[in-house]
């Protein structure tokens, strides 16, 4: 990580953490811009339509050997199959979730009307209420690392943290935390604003009138529901006509692995002992866009489509395809310098230190700046 102060000592942690650079970035984006090859903010429908055929028949081959061939196994290795098929599945439709959510950012093709279409029948497929997120998301894209304005993982400052937390400090909590997170925190979220920024009123994103959005964006929320309805109504069917238990095993837990995931994903990417947040007095868009990390994810990054490993360029120009993204971030790489954050630790490791350091935030009591907060686990 790139140093921008003394190192954060953490309680029972050995080592040493170099916070990220707080200051304003002596760059702009246009400088950040003019670096990267043109060709990387180019568009194209036929390769973005390549990837959703690419993932898209992985899917379908994988339910075809699931379905025709597991029933034909000797019992022990058909218990040992279904892992391999929810594991192998789970990751391939969270490539087909990060495509869609490209759709949410323009990302996909030249054409609007084009990308919120085969957004909406992706998404819907996995139950997300596309035009839905995409508001809120865009929200997020435009308040990164604010603690007044940001709509996910919004850390909480110290006299925020519930008085129970405390009972979860240790390892079989933080597993339990973890797991609960995994699991239920996506729904959780969609429904009841759960990590998200805090609003006056009840905020979910299944209802039209949520105070997540606004007056002109609120008939898209009901197409999204429709879809959602739609999506539902068929899983019912299938339900019907193979059996509760087939659904879950063939669509139920691949799904719960790609929500465990797109979690797991965007929570590393925004919480990290290193980086920085910001109140109303301190925060600019840069800045925030900058107080995100690049994680590995071995394999996996190419599964994802580089959403783990480029997310940097990812929150400085949204609309860049994700197939342009690794030469973008290359390119960048020089003008951030030390602003540019990454992490080599595996995930699992870095989703448990995270758990373990990354407990609420506050200003750094040794800086006269009070609007920068920093992550601390002592409680």
């Amino acid at each position: 990580m790139g140093a921008g102060g003394p190192p954060l000592q953490r309680e029972k942690t050995e080592s040493l953490i170099q916070p990220a650079p707080h200051t304003k970035p002596p760059f702009t984006l246009s400088q950040i811009k003019k670096a990267i090859p043109p060709n990387c903010f180019k568009r194209s429908l036929l390769q973005s339509f390549s990837y959703v055929v690419y993932d898209l028949s992985f899917s379908f081959l994988f339910y075809y050997i699931a379905t025709n061939y597991f029933h034909l196994l000797p019992s022990p290795f058909a218990y040992l199959a279904w892992p391999i098929y929810w594991i192998f599945q789970g990751c391939v439709l969270t490539g087909v979730w990060v495509i869609a959510h490209e759709c949410g950012h323009h990302a996909f093709s030249d054409y609007q009307w084009v990308d919120d279409t085969v957004g909406l029948i992706l998404h819907s497929a996995l139950l997300v209420p596309y035009f839905s997120w995409k508001y809120s998301h865009r929200r997020h894209h435009s308040n990164t690392a604010s603690l007044e304005r940001d709509e996910v993982f919004v850390p909480k400052t110290k006299s925020e943290v519930p008085f129970y937390s405390k009972y979860f400090n240790n390892p079989p909590g933080r597993a339990l935390t973890l797991l609960v997170t995994l699991t239920l925190g996506w729904p959780l979220y969609l429904a009841l604003n759960v990590s998200g920024r805090p609003y006056d009123r009840f905020a979910c994103h299944f209802d039209p009138k949520s105070p997540i959005y606004s007056d002109r964006e609120r008939l898209q929320i009901y197409i999204s529901d429709a879809g959602i309805f739609a999506a539902t109504y068929v899983l019912y069917r299938v339900a019907m006509a193979k059996g509760l238990a087939w659904l879950i095993c063939v669509y139920g837990v691949p799904l719960l692995i790609v929500n465990g995931f797109l979690v797991l994903i965007t929570y590393l990417q925004h919480t990290h002992p290193a980086l920085p947040h910001y109140n109303s007095s301190e925060w600019d868009w840069l800045r925030g866009a900058l107080s995100t990390v690049d994680r590995d994810y071995g394999v996996l990054n190419k599964v994802f489509h580089n959403i783990t490993d480029t997310h940097v360029a990812h929150h400085l120009f949204s609309t860049m395809p994700h197939y342009h993204a690794m030469e973008a971030t290359i390119a960048m790489k020089p003008i951030l310098g030390e602003y540019y954050q990454f992490d080599g630790m595996p995930f699992y490791k870095a989703a448990w230190r995270e758990a373990k350091e990354c407990l609420y935030v506050e200003p750094d009591e040794n800086s006269p700046t009070k609007g920068i907060f920093w992550y601390r686990n002592k409680l």
